[in-house]
């Protein structure tokens, strides 16, 4: 990658903060809180995929905020023959929300790379995540002052790959792509949003999917400083 980059845009669930590690333990929460009989483990094999499904229709403007956070319990209770009453429900999804920035792991690296990065480029944040959680997460992690801005969904009214949540972000940065790299986890959401703009792109690729040969992909976050 050349060095005109100036600017560099960090996706934040599954890419900094470590979204399966904290929501793990806010489910744990909720288990104890309303006394679910059911193994947790199980729960969030099935609740995984389910979640990551409704998250790309809330992406595709398919389903509402309300849409998602009901269906994806009510979805995965309901594997295990269990139903509960739509009050209980958003019970659950409203204590969730408050109990996953009680705990903000990061990735493997991540704290490491941003100090590597913060003294040569000017960073940013886009994320898809609920507004009310995103800026409590940054804080709590210890990592947002490393960022310059931070560019929320809720706020801009649209959702990556949109591309005007990233026509939003440039904007409120100052930045232009062809100085500006975008790094996150999802493909379709971050990659791919990213480059119809015109920036360049390193796909943080944990989930060891199948990708273009053309992108550059890391499986590990320190090994992005290999291409910065």
């Amino acid at each position: 990658m050349n060095n005109s980059i100036q600017h560099i845009f960090f996706d934040l669930d599954h890419t900094l903060w470590d979204f399966d590690k904290n929501s793990s333990l806010a489910f744990g929460e909720i288990f104890k809180k309303f006394q679910i009989d059911l193994e947790l483990d199980q729960f969030l094999r099935v609740y995984r995929p389910i979640n990551m499904k409704y998250w790309k229709l809330y992406r595709e403007e398919k389903v509402g905020k309300k849409e998602l956070r009901r269906a994806r319990l009510t979805e995965t209770f309901s594997g295990f023959d269990m139903q509960f009453d739509m009050k209980v429900i958003d019970q659950m999804s409203d204590d969730y929300i408050d109990f996953l920035p009680l705990n903000n792991y990061l990735i493997d690296g991540a704290k490491e790379l941003l100090e590597y990065l913060h003294p040569k480029y000017e960073m940013h944040i886009i994320t898809n995540g609920f507004k009310e959680v995103q800026q409590t997460k940054l804080v709590k992690a210890g990592i947002h002052d490393y960022f310059k801005t931070v560019t929320n969904s809720e706020e801009v009214g649209v959702k990556k790959p949109n591309p005007v949540i990233f026509e939003h972000a440039l904007k409120k940065s100052g930045a232009k792509t062809t100085h500006s790299v975008m790094i996150g986890d999802n493909y379709e959401a971050d990659i791919l949003g990213a480059e119809a703009l015109g920036f360049k792109t390193i796909c943080f690729n944990y989930h060891n999917e199948t990708l273009p040969s053309a992108n550059i992909q890391v499986t590990e976050l320190k090994s992005i400083k290999n291409h910065l």
